[in-house]
């Protein structure tokens, strides 16, 4: 996979697409991730990229020809192109699985009151948004959604069963997980854990990933019970 992620902040990335994970997936060339900055596509000695929108109103707006010329340049016939935005289709586990199965994605993060509308028209295959909150700008969001996506390529956590273990899989929450010692601040370890029986195992896991959604997102539980209803 190749993901193409343009931004005004390319620093705000540094970090992130070199260590962990994302940076042991670029090393062995299972992603190919690049960033670039807009800034390179805007207009005159200042490199201007934003300005004042019709009509009115706070901010600054990203203008269509620079963001238009930098999307032109890196897409390709397969690419799926995504603009960050908050009043976009939210981030689900689903959509990540989904978008992980692209040859090719190109992030578009915004800044100031966002970007031309004519831009999200004419450039613009999907527009995502990872909560219901509003950030600076789409740079940490995009990097939220390549973490996501890249995690479900085949090969990138090593242990694959750690996927079918994330919470959301399946609809449901994540359940408890303990590691040494036994005995911590006398709180212990839950007795079946340390049993060696699997079916046990598996079977505290399941029920108490169950309470927790219950308690926690019992929305899900009903998204769940939904989608076996349509199954038959």
């Amino acid at each position: 996979m190749q993901i193409d992620i343009i931004t005004l902040f390319p620093g705000m990335l540094t970090g992130f697409l070199s260590e962990s994970m994302i940076g042991r997936a670029c090393e062995k060339g299972q992603v190919d991730i690049r960033t670039h900055n807009l800034r390179d596509w805007g207009a005159g000695k200042w490199h201007i990229t934003d300005d004042r929108p019709f009509g009115g109103g706070a901010g600054m707006l990203i203008k269509p020809e620079p963001l238009c010329a930098a999307i032109d340049s890196v897409k390709k016939e397969e690419s799926v192109t995504i603009y960050m935005s908050p009043d976009g289709e939210p981030l689900s586990h689903e959509l990540a699985v989904e978008l992980s199965g692209a040859e090719h994605l190109v992030l578009v993060s915004g800044h100031y009151e966002g970007i031309d509308q004519r831009v999200r028209d004419s450039r613009i295959d999907r527009e995502i948004s990872i909560g219901d909150y509003v950030l600076t700008n789409g740079t940490l969001p995009a990097a939220v959604l390549v973490d996501a996506v890249v995690r479900q390529i085949p090969g990138v956590l090593g242990a694959e069963k750690s996927l079918t273990q994330d919470s959301f899989h399946r609809n449901v929450l994540g359940f408890p997980q303990y590691t040494r010692p036994v005995e911590f601040e006398g709180m212990c370890v839950p007795e079946v854990l340390l049993s060696g029986n699997h079916g046990e195992i598996e079977r505290w896991r399941e029920e108490r990933a169950l309470e927790k959604t219950r308690e926690r997102r019992p929305d899900l539980l009903s998204n769940k019970d939904s989608q076996n209803e349509c199954r038959h």
